[in-house]
């Protein structure tokens, strides 16, 4: 691994080559907050690809395009003469520290170089400061973050509103949570459950839509926190499931090509055939590769 003073020369030397192509190249040159949104969004979702897989190679290479674009902002901003990247970079570490009485004091805000301040528990000023646990920390920083100037107004008020759906849910539920807004006992999240999917089928079957769609979505949140209390994933899990589904039809494509049909042709019992076929070869597919790799 490299060291910090190389980690810096390759931070610099981003910074450098973002300057040039924002000064002489036509598409760099051209580019605006808005006209970049998209294409971070895309770069995020490729992220997040990458992660899932658990793809290293892929992972490093998609950080460096998320991170142009955080450098390239800060460049519009910078020619608009609102901040740069140290402010964006001094802004962050002032929030970590700010957030962070249990390892730093408020005092430490603006530091050139934060250190961490041995306080022991005899500091009445530290509010917080007493956080030992993960779980303590995450309860704190709600409340922390309720104290900021520019910090949320409200608990749920920091749940971006664009977030999708399944990821807001499970975010909306993680803050309530934090400020003692859940269940004393996980297991019992089972009947809530149980109650909402019995009316989602109580209104499935009298057809109305409405109705039918607002308790679907009753149901999928309290499925999204069982998940959540079982320190599940949702939107993870679904990726893997999306993936494993998309695995498991491209092999009854392909066989259907190899056999010189079209899907559409077919049978249902077919295509299930094909199904609990591709589900025992790629599972050996995959072993075989963990075994390899081992």
């Amino acid at each position: 691994m490299h060291t910090k003073e190389e980690k810096l020369k390759a931070f610099g030397r981003l910074l450098d080559v973002l300057d040039a192509l924002r000064e002489k190249c036509p598409w760099d040159k051209k580019q605006t907050n808005e006209s970049l949104r998209p294409n971070t969004i895309e770069e995020t979702y490729e992220l997040c690809e990458a992660l899932i897989r658990d793809d290293r190679k892929n992972i490093c290479k998609e950080l460096g395009d998320v991170l142009m674009h955080v450098i390239f902002y800060s460049k519009i901003g910078q020619e608009t003469g609102d901040f740069d990247i140290a402010d964006v970079c001094n802004t962050q570490a002032d929030k970590l520290i700010f957030r962070h009485p249990h390892i730093y004091h408020p005092s430490q805000i603006g530091a050139a170089d934060p250190k961490p301040l041995p306080y022991g528990e005899e500091d009445e000023e530290r509010e917080f400061a007493d956080a030992k646990t993960a779980q303590q920390v995450l309860e704190n920083w709600e409340q922390i973050k309720l104290r900021e100037k520019d910090g949320n107004k409200t608990v749920l008020s920091g749940v971006p509103s664009a977030l999708p759906s399944i990821v807001k849910a499970y975010r909306i539920q993680d803050k309530a949570r934090n400020v003692g807004f859940d269940w004393e006992d996980r297991s019992d999240v089972w009947a809530k459950v149980r109650e909402e999917l019995d009316e989602l089928e109580a209104e499935l079957q009298r057809e109305d839509k409405q109705r039918s769609t607002e308790e679907l979505g009753d149901f999928l949140f309290s499925v999204i926190n069982a998940a959540r209390l079982y320190k599940l994933n949702p939107d993870n899990a679904l990726e893997k499931t999306n993936q494993k589904f998309i695995a498991r039809f491209n092999y009854i494509e392909e066989q259907c090509t190899r056999a010189g049909r079209s899907i559409k042709d077919m049978t249902l019992a077919e295509m299930d055939a094909l199904w609990n076929e591709a589900k025992k070869e790629l599972k050996q597919t995959k072993n075989d590769k963990t075994y390899e790799e081992s």
